[in-house]
This record gives structure tokens, sequence and C-alpha cells, in this order.
């Protein structure tokens, strides 16, 4: 019979005076680090529950500065978010781990294989940007042409104008996006609300931070990844999936040519299936 665990949040006190939300199933089992996408709280969702209980890993989670009761970090880069992850995986008494994360928590996850290096048995990022090249390409195949991204690169102020005015885009998510969303992925719905609703400081320093450089060489990336990605996605085209490809060598890409942004995510499951053939290999 499937046990769901508890969502127990913890802030953990971090060496800068910050702290960091973390949620732990305190399941028993080797840890699996979720990076949440942009904007989320961090609190765990029930259908990576559901999977992460039949295949007795330990769900964790945490909000990144600015989301979900993580204290700020104005300025902060990709690689500085592996850093808070790895003093608090320190507080907690955890060792070694796997990691997987969605959308704006792909290359987080990425930046904790490259930055925590042994500590990590695997790798999974869900349509994670690749980082940004200063080439009208990396923003081929985005609705809209990415305009949050664009005003990203003009910086805090042209950003927080832009987030003033900014309307979500429909023809950003397909029809097995909605299907989704409306569907097994509703609970990620509620949770975008919800972060969205406490302020747009965690999405602006997202967003500052893909735009410029990440603190890390992806290349540098030795211990296994996996990179899975819609080949529909209209928010983060599968582009960025097959440049991250071919940058790191110890990877495989996954790519589903029907999905999109969110529709992705029933990949998840399959995914979790692959870190543990990771450990056991």
């Amino acid at each position: 019979m499937l046990t769901l665990f508890d969502d127990v949040a913890t802030d953990i006190a971090l060496s800068e005076g910050r702290t960091l939300r973390v949620h732990d199933s305190q399941a028993e089992g080797i840890p699996l680090i979720w990076h949440h996408g942009s904007p989320q709280t961090g609190a765990l969702l029930r259908p990576l529950q559901e999977a992460a209980a039949e295949r007795d890993l330990r769900l964790m989670s945490f909000g990144r500065p600015s989301y979900g009761g993580s204290s700020a970090h104005r300025g902060r880069n990709v690689a500085s978010i592996a850093a808070d992850l790895g003093e608090a995986l320190d507080a907690l008494g955890i060792d070694r781990f796997a990691t997987m994360g969605h959308s704006g928590g792909g290359p987080t996850a990425l930046a904790t294989a490259a930055h925590l290096g042994d500590r990590v048995l695997a790798t999974v990022a869900v349509s994670s940007l690749a980082p940004y090249r200063a080439s009208e390409e990396w923003f081929a195949g985005m609705a809209g042409g990415g305009p949050s991204l664009r005003a990203a690169l003009l910086g805090r102020d042209a950003y927080e104008e832009f987030e003033r005015t900014a309307e979500f885009d429909p023809s950003s998510f397909n029809a097995h996006d909605y299907a989704a969303l409306d569907g097994p992925w509703s609970a990620m719905g509620d949770d975008v609300g919800l972060a969205s609703a406490d302020g747009p400081e965690g999405v602006t320093d997202d967003d500052l931070s893909f735009v410029q450089p990440w603190g890390f060489d992806p290349s540098t990336i030795a211990t296994p990844v996996l990179l899975v990605h819609g080949g529909d996605d209209r928010v983060v085209p599968a582009a960025h999936s097959r440049w991250l490809h071919e940058s790191i060598a110890n990877s495989e890409l996954w790519l589903r040519p029907d999905d999109g942004h969110v529709s992705i995510l029933r990949e998840c499951a399959a995914a979790m299936d692959w870190v543990l053939a990771q450990m056991q290999s």
C-alpha cells in the first residue's frame, strides 16, 4: 500500500544570516532533492510525492531565495543556490543524494551537480534553460520571443517595469500542458498562485540570474545527468537541452515530441527510475 509522507518544513540558518526553508517528506531512503520552477514556493507536490513514495525515495525540496519563506538574496547567481543547498544539507546531516529540477529549477539542479560533485549521485534537469548566449538563437521558439528574459537583460529596473504590466501568454502552453494543469499537476498551478501572491522578487532574481553568468560551466559536471524535454515546449525550447547534452559528457537526453513545458512532468516517475538505476550501477 502506498504511503504518502508529510511535508515537514524547516528553516535552516545559513552562515550569511539568511534562512533557507527546506521541505522534507521524512521518508526512509535515498534523498531526492527537487528544485522547483519559477515561481513556486518549494512545497512538495503530490505527483512527486506519490512517485517518490512508490520508489522508496526521500523526497525533499526547498524554496529558493525570496520563495516560500526563504530569505531574499538580491544579486544571486545560479551557483549560489547550490552553495546554499549544500550548507542546508550539512546542517541536516545529509551527505549523498540525487537531485531533480524543472524549468527554472533545472539550472540550479545542474549547479548542484557541478558545485557539490561526488555528493550528487545523479541529476535530472527537466525543461531546463541552457546558459545564456548573446544570440537570437537562445530565444528561438520561446512564446512571444521570450519577453521576460529579454527584459532581464536590461537589468533589474527594466525587468521590474516589465513585470508590472506583464500578462501570461496563453500560447506558452499546448493542449497537453493545459490538460496536465487541469488534472494530475493541478497542485503545481495552485502553488504558482501562492508564490505569485508573495510578490515578484523571487522570479525577478531567477530571471536576472538566468541571463547572467551562472557561476559554473555545465561541461565540468562529472556525475550522470539526464536531460528531459518536450519537443513542443514553448517556454523553454528543446534546443536548450540539446545544447546541454552536447556540453555535458556524461549526459543522456530524452525528447518527447508532443509534450510541452508542463505535460513533460509526466516523465518524472520514469526519471526517478533512471536515478535508481544510476545508483545501482
